[in-house]
C-alpha cells in the first residue's frame, strides 16, 4: 500500500512542477497588438486569396490545353 501512496503523490508533485513551469512560461509570452494582428490576419487574407486565384486561373489555362487533345 505504501508503493501506491508514493506512486500518488510523484503523480500530485509531478503535476504541481509541470504547472509551476508552465505558469512561469505563461508570463514569458509577448502578445501581439490588436492593430498587430488586424494588420497580419489581413496580410494572410491577401496572400491566400492571391494565390487561390492563381490557382484558378491554372486550372482554367490546363483544362482548354487539356481540351485541345482528343
Amino acid at each position: 500500500m505504501t508503493a501506491e501512496k508514493e506512486k500518488k503523490n510523484n503523480i500530485k508533485e509531478d503535476l504541481t512542477v509541470y504547472f509551476k513551469g508552465v505558469k512561469a512560461e505563461w508570463s514569458k509570452i509577448s502578445w501581439p497588438t490588436k492593430q498587430q494582428t488586424i494588420v497580419e490576419t489581413g496580410i494572410v487574407l491577401v496572400v491566400v486569396i492571391f494565390f487561390t486565384i492563381v490557382v484558378y486561373l491554372m486550372d482554367i489555362i490546363f483544362k482548354g490545353l487539356l481540351g485541345l487533345i482528343k
